[in-house]
């Protein structure tokens, strides 16, 4: 049996075929999914896929939302930029595709937010289109079976990827060979222990007969990520916490946050500036570190108090205030919602 032949007849046998995705398959559906998944993990994914889904059933729904509310239902899941292209991406298809995604693979790929392998993805599940994908599994099956040398990050490494991919890549069952790959490298071709043994491919795969399957792919090039610190403020009234809407670029972007202060900062002054005749009562909170792909975060949370809740802060700025029990329909960052809830809780 050939390769395809191989992982689609494991498929058969082993395959995942309960994803919430995978019924009443449709391209939007499809569409999400694979966008959600993007270095998500399917465990995490499957309540922000089932409550996104509940909420924008349709790419009209979607392109209707507010983009705050898609980005509260994306809260947690990271790299919000994809929540944003999604939105963005709905309403292009509303506007001027009649609210359907393309179906050829160059198409899709010219739309915000849907890069080479997820337009292969959308266009062979949904469509059962002729189409290649390279997610991280895939390109982890393929390093391993053809032992190619390198990081897959580097475009060489990824030219052959790409090739052996296509190459690979059945004309007929193509929607269940592309989820086969991507099952075959989550629950057997796995990055740490993979289960060798239970591979349909063990015995023309390469690393295999090496002895190095843990060799592929290669690893990316370390490099220390730097540290930069941060105080975070939690400053409420009652259960009405203070947030403000952080700029459309940067870490986080157009979520709500706390304000925050550099480390030196004298709070005391930023305080009288913000609530003047206000009192307040100050205490830590909490401190811990949030990593982001390219630095460290360390977070330093403090608890401020007012008497009173001011009408106004300040002109011209996004704050808003939020109600502890009456939650808004917002985004707001993670490490944000574990501080407000190590106070709230």
């Amino acid at each position: 049996m050939n390769f395809a032949t191989q992982v689609l007849h494991w498929y058969q046998q082993h395959g995942r075929k309960d994803l919430p995705w995978q019924q009443d398959i449709n391209a939007y559906r499809v569409w999400i999914s694979e966008v959600m998944l993007q270095q998500t993990q399917v465990a995490t994914v499957i309540p922000y896929y089932q409550r996104f889904m509940q909420s924008f059933p349709t790419v009209y729904h979607l392109a209707k939302a507010p983009i705050d509310t898609v980005l509260q239902h994306w809260s947690g899941l990271g790299y919000y930029s994809r929540a944003k292209n999604l939105h963005k991406t709905a309403n292009i298809l509303v506007d001027q595709h009649h609210g359907e995604l393309p179906k050829t693979v160059a198409e899709l790929s010219a739309l915000p937010g849907i890069g080479r392998s997820t337009a292969g993805a959308i266009a062979a599940i949904a469509y059962q289109q002729h189409a290649a994908i390279l997610d991280g599994n895939v390109k982890r099956v393929l390093a391993r079976y053809y032992a190619i040398d390198g990081w897959p990050g580097r475009s060489h490494v990824e030219k052959q990827l790409w090739h052996y991919a296509e190459q690979n890549t059945p004309s007929q069952q193509v929607h269940h060979y592309t989820q086969a790959m991507m099952d075959l490298g989550a629950m057997i071709c796995t990055r740490s222990k993979p289960q060798c043994e239970r591979c349909p491919l063990q015995h023309e795969c390469t690393a295999f007969k090496q002895g190095n399957p843990q060799n592929y792919p290669g690893k990316k090039p370390k490099k220390a990520l730097p540290v930069k610190s941060t105080r975070m403020l939690l400053i409420y009234h009652k259960e009405d916490v203070l947030l403000y809407q952080r700029p459309t670029t940067g870490i986080w972007p157009g979520l709500y946050s706390l304000i925050e202060a550099d480390m030196e900062e004298d709070i005391d002054q930023l305080c009288n500036k913000l609530f003047p005749g206000i009192n307040y009562q100050r205490k830590a909170l909490t401190h811990f570190r949030h990593t982001f792909s390219h630095y460290h975060l360390d977070i330093h949370a403090e608890a401020i108090a007012l008497d009173n809740k001011p009408l106004r802060v300040m002109e011209d700025t996004p704050y808003l205030w939020y109600n502890m029990q009456q939650a808004s329909a917002v985004g707001i960052a993670a490490p944000v919602n574990r501080i407000m809830n190590t106070l709230f809780q």
